[in-house]
């Protein structure tokens, strides 16, 4: 597949053949597996104190203290106070049925959370979700505002600009203008999530993959929606957030290069 490329001023400089990595038909049941198990071993393993709903003196003593079933009345045979006199003498504790009691089968901290996926299969998700990142119709039905020209690449030079207002403008040149506005829009969440620290929802916007470590990680950091990451550090989540492919991906050639000489992925 063959594609234009585009330096920072908007002008095009060239073509440039797209590697193998490319040619694979979209598989989105892999990219959902994929992404569903990073999101396992991203899990911080949870669960109740060992002792809690069980911190009281309460204990079964049997029917021979006067609980149990008798001649002439009945009371459940459950763990229960016997402490002298105040008012909750005799009250049912240590038991899930119980206020206060512990939870019947509470989380466990020794839950594995980890999942395996095979090193073939997470490595053909990676260029399904490339594959689909380049398909156009996929890349608009998530929502994307994408220019006419797309695909395309970016020249070299795009990679040392150090300046967050310069990636913007070169951006805009591009004719992502519209893919940044609505990237930088967020929409406040519904539910307890706004109690929670996270009160509003973000919008993805372009991911932005380059050669190596260059002055646009950290000048592009600050732009809303938009991510920058090395190529040979792809991966699945990023280029189907949600385990949704098709997100706008823009390749720098270097980067394009490197995929294709240390044939990476494959």
């Amino acid at each position: 597949m063959k594609v234009p490329v585009y330096n920072v001023k908007g002008e095009r400089v060239g073509d440039a053949e797209l590697p193998e990595q490319f040619d694979v038909t979209p598989r989105r049941d892999l990219i959902k597996k994929v992404v569903a198990a990073s999101w396992k071993n991203r899990t911080q393993p949870y669960g109740s104190m060992l002792r809690a709903g069980r911190m009281s003196s309460a204990v079964f003593r049997g029917t021979r203290r006067g609980y149990g079933h008798s001649y002439n009345w009945s009371v459940a045979r459950l763990p229960r106070l016997m402490l002298r006199g105040g008012r909750r003498i005799g009250r049912v504790m240590n038991v899930p049925q119980a206020v206060g009691g512990p939870a019947a089968h509470p989380p466990k901290v020794e839950k594995l959370w980890r999942a395996r996926i095979n090193d073939k299969e997470r490595r053909l998700a990676i260029r399904s979700a490339l594959a689909a990142s380049m398909d156009k119709d996929i890349v608009m039905s998530r929502g994307h505002r994408v220019p006419d020209a797309y695909p395309f690449l970016i020249a070299g030079d795009f990679e040392q600009l150090s300046r967050t207002k310069e990636v913007v403008s070169a951006l805009e040149v591009l004719g992502l203008a519209p893919e940044l506005e609505r990237s930088s829009l967020r929409k406040q969440r519904a539910g307890k999530g706004k109690r929670r620290g996270r009160k509003y929802k973000k919008t993805k916007g372009p991911l932005v993959v380059v050669s190596g470590k260059c002055p646009l990680v950290k000048a592009a950091s600050n732009i809303p929606g938009v991510d920058v990451i090395i190529v040979d550090q792809l991966n699945v989540a990023s280029l189907a957030p949600g385990a949704h492919p098709g997100r706008l991906v823009l390749f720098t050639e270097r980067a394009v290069e490197k995929l294709k000489k240390d044939r990476l992925f494959l």
